[in-house]
């Protein structure tokens, strides 16, 4: 009985409250906010509003978009791109506030189907973009060369046959 002394049972009572007062306070601000980001991991088929300079035709294009968190990885690929000719993820960014902004390089090749040996066969490519809602996403892009600014729209591809097949019921 010598071992229970009032200041003893305060002190461990205190340390005690305090911990479970502090884990009260940083779980309401954790609750209140911090928030996940939404998930726009997936495969986007891009709609660019007009044609890039020199290029016959628009080029239908798909991003692939890998999300960890707030950290995005992304290709941009060919519509017709197959698993077997996927290339590695070339830009990379981070998505805040419904908005990312994507840069790395991609092949020429990908952007216009001209194939000319002359120069870098790598273009530096930077994506403004924003989510507009689940599935939809619009912004801008830029290739280094190339003086003006390509606007476009993405929607999620298993949005896009949802859609489609909705029509078609």
């Amino acid at each position: 009985m010598n071992h229970f002394n009032f200041k003893s049972l305060a002190f461990y009572g205190v340390a005690i409250g305090s911990v479970l007062l502090l884990f009260k306070v940083v779980t309401a601000y954790g609750e209140n906010n911090l928030k996940a980001p939404p998930t726009i991991n997936g495969r986007y088929r891009l709609t660019l509003a007009e044609n890039f300079p020199n290029c016959a035709k628009l080029v239908p294009l798909i991003l692939d978009i890998q999300q960890s968190g707030i950290y995005l990885n992304a290709s941009l690929l060919p519509a017709k791109a197959n698993a077997e000719t996927e290339e590695q993820h070339s830009l990379t960014g981070i998505f805040k506030n419904q908005q990312s902004s994507l840069s790395g390089k991609v092949d020429r090749y990908i952007l216009c189907h001209i194939s000319d040996t002359q120069g870098d066969r790598n273009k530096l490519v930077t994506i403004q973009m924003q989510l507009v809602d689940r599935g939809k996403i619009t912004g801008q892009l830029t290739v280094n060369g190339i003086p003006q600014t390509l606007g476009f729209t993405a929607m999620r591809q298993e949005a896009q046959e949802e859609s489609q097949k909705s029509k078609s019921h």
